[in-house]
């Protein structure tokens, strides 16, 4: 018999983060989190996303022992702003039992159903910034720092469930060997004169302070035309700054600013830093932070993290002047991989700002939804 529990307890938070890592134990391509990081995501009294949003967390067991996990999760200002009537679930993980899977959903449909909500999504966290996605090809290679991952058959539960294909994303590579210089050089000097624009570069995170609300800013107009966006609150802003400024490499921060110094663009890149996540077992200490600094410091790999352009500056060139930038940064460094994070398969734009490095696919994902009943 399964039983679903609700997670109230701090005790029952850490039983609920550290399920993946007995379920994939002996999985390669697994990517573990930091432990006590996932601890505060769902700490109500932490995470400003709850301003927002609620979040329920749900445990299966069959004979006392833990089979799943998921939370279900609603994002108000999507529900009430929006007018989607959207009801998510994340943090989704069971053993090769479709009626777990089943229990599990069942509870995220009552939710839904109680709210008066329409439909349920996912695997989707609570915002753009958080994890997306069933992987359903490339289980074969290693995950990431912002990914989940999954077993195949996450897939053949879903669809015997009757749920169907709701948003599709791709994460590419391209050796750094693809990037011809020449493709941008020349333009970027034209465009920063045409437009008056100028590249920021920092050696300190410190420097970077003073324009993160301004990132904010530039993300949130660049992304607002997809139908997945739900903006995120001057309080979920801190919270990400204080989460992640960490893990940033200042000369991996590029910003274009006008003659004002006012923000047009930016990108973001980050080291790999998934083989150090493996070896660190969700574990900063005693040693899993000499295996972060380690990557930070030699990863030969690196992963485009977020990318944004002012709507009024897009398609004019002005990431011509963002890849100068990180060409000059990854000659120096010796980067011979870039890798992408998840984008929407039906993001034109970002696909064609990729082009003349003939990304290649190594994963896709999906969301999958279905209407409550």
């Amino acid at each position: 018999m399964i039983e679903i529990k609700e997670v109230h307890s701090k005790k029952d938070i850490k039983k609920f983060v550290k399920f993946p890592f007995s379920l994939y134990k002996n999985a390669k391509f697994w990517v573990p989190p930091i432990i006590s990081e996932e601890v505060k995501t769902f700490d109500k009294t932490i995470n400003p996303v709850f301003d927002d949003a609620d979040g329920r967390f749900f445990l299966a067991y069959r004979d006392n022992k833990i089979v799943g996990r998921v939370a279900a999760l609603i994002n108000w200002i999507e529900v009430k702003e929006q007018g989607i009537k959207k009801m998510r679930f994340g943090w989704f993980d069971v053993i090769d039992d479709i009626e777990v899977t089943r229990a599990l959903l069942d509870k995220v449909n009552s939710i839904g159903k109680e709210h008066g909500l329409e439909y349920i999504e996912g695997p989707i966290g609570f915002s753009n910034l958080d994890k997306v996605g069933v992987v359903y090809e490339g289980h074969d290679h290693i995950g990431s720092m912002i990914t989940w991952e999954n077993y195949p058959y996450y897939v053949t539960h879903l669809e015997a469930l009757g749920y169907k294909f709701g948003k599709g994303y791709s994460e590419n590579k391209f050796p750094f060997s693809n990037i011809n210089p020449e493709n941008f050089n020349k333009i970027q000097a034209l465009i920063k004169r045409r437009y008056k624009l100028k590249a920021l570069t920092f050696k300190s995170t410190k420097e970077i302070l003073p324009y993160t609300d301004q990132m904010f800013d530039v993300f949130s107009k660049s992304h607002e035309v997809l139908d997945s966006f739900v903006e995120i609150n001057q309080r979920q802003r801190e919270y990400f700054k204080k989460k992640f400024i960490g893990f940033l490499n200042p000369e991996y921060v590029k910003f274009v600013t006008d003659e004002n110094d006012k923000l047009v663009a930016f990108a973001i890149v980050t080291p790999s830093y998934a083989k150090a996540l493996q070896k660190m077992n969700g574990k900063i200490w005693p040693f899993g932070f000499r295996h972060l600094l380690h990557a930070k410091k030699h990863s030969k790999s690196v992963t485009f993290y977020l990318i944004g352009v002012l709507p009024e500056y897009q398609n004019k060139g002005v990431t011509a002047i963002i890849f100068d930038e990180f060409y000059k940064e990854f000659e120096k460094k010796g980067v011979t991989e870039c890798l992408r994070g998840p984008e929407l398969d039906d993001n034109e734009a970002i696909h064609k700002l990729w082009k003349h490095f003939d990304p290649k696919v190594f994963k896709k994902r999906c969301t999958y939804k279905k209407d409550i009943v």
